[in-house]
């Protein structure tokens, strides 16, 4: 009888304590609030939090009008190193506030004709960044020279310093 008793107790006891012992989860959230997505066809993992522009003809108007750096994300979805890639952007809590702040964000999955767009070759994952003026920043490079626009998962911290670097970039020049 005493064993009926203290077994759901105990179960109750445990699930409360773990869901005590969870980290809380660091997800980014706009300060205007969590936004209903665009359009269900540009949910693509990247930050579905963000507000992401779906052409570049319109990601370089907003680049100018708002006078944000613009962040160009070429990536596959078929391919297993956009996705590890996707998946630690995603879940990396600075890079989304600061592109949610401070950047215009495109998420490019067919290859563009501007040549400005893969200064070194067509590859994926391939991060770019252009500045109001319409200038690609092809200085703001990755960590590897066969494949300079590349990043892979343990290199964000580089591309953090990249993005700071661009917006450092534009309030010098600009």
């Amino acid at each position: 009888m005493m064993a009926k008793v203290l077994l759901p107790l105990m179960l109750l006891l445990a699930a409360v304590s773990s869901t005590f012992g969870k980290a809380p989860d660091k997800k980014y959230i706009p300060k205007t609030g969590k936004r209903v997505p665009q359009n269900d066809v540009y949910l693509t993992g990247w930050g579905d939090q963000l507000i992401w522009a779906q052409t570049y003809e319109e990601a370089l108007h907003w680049s100018r009008s708002k006078n944000r750096p613009l962040m160009v994300i070429h990536h596959l979805d078929d391919c297993p190193h956009s996705q590890a890639l996707k998946k630690e952007f995603a879940e990396n809590y600075e890079i989304q506030k600061i592109l949610d702040e401070d950047f215009v964000v495109l998420n490019l999955v067919h290859e563009t004709t501007d040549k400005h767009l893969y200064p070194d070759k067509q590859y994926v994952p391939r991060i770019l960044f252009v500045d109001p003026s319409m200038t690609v920043r092809a200085e703001l490079v990755g960590p590897y020279s066969n494949h300079m626009y590349t990043y892979e998962p343990g290199d964000i911290k580089v591309l953090m310093s990249n993005m700071q670097l661009a917006k450092k970039l534009l309030k010098s020049e600009l």
